[in-house]
């Protein structure tokens, strides 16, 4: 779903920069501005809204994954906001912008939920030129990464394999998650029961439990963005079965991941309305 909502100004608390995309470029008015490498760029500033979270561990990974989109897209303002936890929120994001700055604005969000639908278009009222770009997920390259995150628990013929998801009160956004764990399943020629931490049933315990009646070993796959919260409750309700890491750590960011968000922002910009 992308949504174009009025604006009138952009930024956040997050820094750096992207290259943008010049063919079929947005059909708004362009602004110049420096890019990150301090050349001057046409292009809509990318403003990359998280969830946000209140783990030291979970923000620094957030940060680096969009520290490297803009090493990708060089010539692009990049920043980053947060919808909910931590600041600067959405309007002061968009409030630190030249006024009248166009933007696209990716939500870094796996699911496309009522952040997404409901959240984000309320807090973008009033400031023309803003872009919203779909949620990054469902993707086949974001199983990529869940299998990189799963390879160190050795996922064997006999396991039982459980996706931990967020959950959502749009069971549109549960059904994203148990797309997503369609695909896994595929890639590893097995079911895979997708298990939720709120909002909506099987809950994560109750899949584990279920799952260790018929497999030799549970393991569950972890499809969070970051650490926080949800994993450590992951943890808790996996009762001891092996959890995998969720998609950002403190390692380098998969690189799927951040083409992801790239490839959203360059969508969004050939195509704003």
């Amino acid at each position: 779903m992308r949504t174009r909502t009025p604006r009138r100004s952009l930024s956040s608390a997050m820094l750096t920069t992207e290259d943008a995309e010049p063919a079929g470029g947005p059909r708004h008015t362009r602004v110049t501005r420096a890019g990150h490498n301090g050349a001057v760029s046409t292009a809509p500033a990318l403003l990359a809204i998280s969830h946000g979270t209140s783990s030291p561990a979970g923000q620094a990974a957030v940060a680096a994954l969009v520290d490297a989109v803009a090493r990708a897209l060089p010539d692009v303002v990049v920043r980053l906001g947060h919808v909910d936890v931590q600041q600067p929120d959405v309007a002061a994001s968009l409030d630190a912008l030249p006024d009248g700055a166009p933007v696209v604005i990716v939500p870094l969000l796996l699911s496309a939920g009522y952040h997404v639908r409901v959240d984000l278009i309320e807090q973008t009222a009033g400031h023309d030129g803003v872009t919203i770009a779909p949620a990054l997920g469902p993707d086949p390259r974001l199983v990529d990464a869940l299998l990189s995150r799963l390879a160190p628990l050795a996922p064997a013929a006999g396991d039982a394999v459980v996706l931990a998801v967020a959950g959502s009160s749009d069971d549109r956004a549960n059904e994203d998650c148990r797309e997503i764990g369609r695909m896994l399943g595929a890639r590893l020629a097995r079911e895979v029961t997708v298990g939720f931490l709120a909002a909506a049933d099987p809950r994560l315990d109750v899949a584990v439990a279920s799952a260790a009646d018929h497999a030799e070993r549970v393991i569950v796959a972890d499809y969070l963005l970051a650490p926080g919260y949800f994993h450590d409750l992951a943890v808790r309700l996996a009762a001891g079965a092996p959890v995998a890491a969720p998609l950002l750590g403190d390692d380098e960011p998969p690189a799927a991941l951040v083409q992801i968000v790239v490839d959203r922002y360059r969508a969004a910009v050939r195509s704003p309305d």
